[in-house]
C-alpha cells in the first residue's frame, strides 16, 4: 500500500471515528459561538493565494466548522487553540 493511500484511508478513518462534522458559514458560526459560555475554539490559517481562516467547535454535543476569508472574533470567555494545520472535508 502506497503511502498516500494509507494517508487517505487514515483521515477517512479519523473523519468516521468523530463523528458527523457540520459545516457552517462564517456569520452563524459567529452567532452560535457568541451563545457559548465556555468552550474551546480551534483556529487555523492557511495561506495560498490569499489568506484563508478555518475554525471548529464543539456545540451541544455537535462539532462545527467554517472556513473564512476574515478572521473571526473570538470572545475572551472561549479558549482559542491556533493549529498550525487542520483537515476538514470538503
Amino acid at each position: 500500500m502506497s503511502a498516500a493511500v494509507a494517508a487517505t484511508a487514515a483521515i477517512s478513518q479519523a473523519i468516521k471515528a468523530s463523528g458527523s462534522l457540520i459545516r457552517i458559514d462564517p456569520e452563524e458560526f459567529g452567532r452560535m459561538i457568541n451563545k457559548m459560555d465556555d468552550g474551546v475554539v480551534v483556529e487555523t490559517t492557511i495561506k495560498f493565494f490569499s489568506t484563508t481562516y478555518k475554525y471548529l467547535t464543539s456545540y451541544k454535543g455537535l462539532i462545527f466548522f467554517t472556513k473564512s476569508t476574515s478572521q473571526l472574533s473570538i470572545p475572551s470567555r472561549l479558549e482559542k487553540i491556533t493549529a498550525t494545520s487542520m483537515y476538514m472535508p470538503s
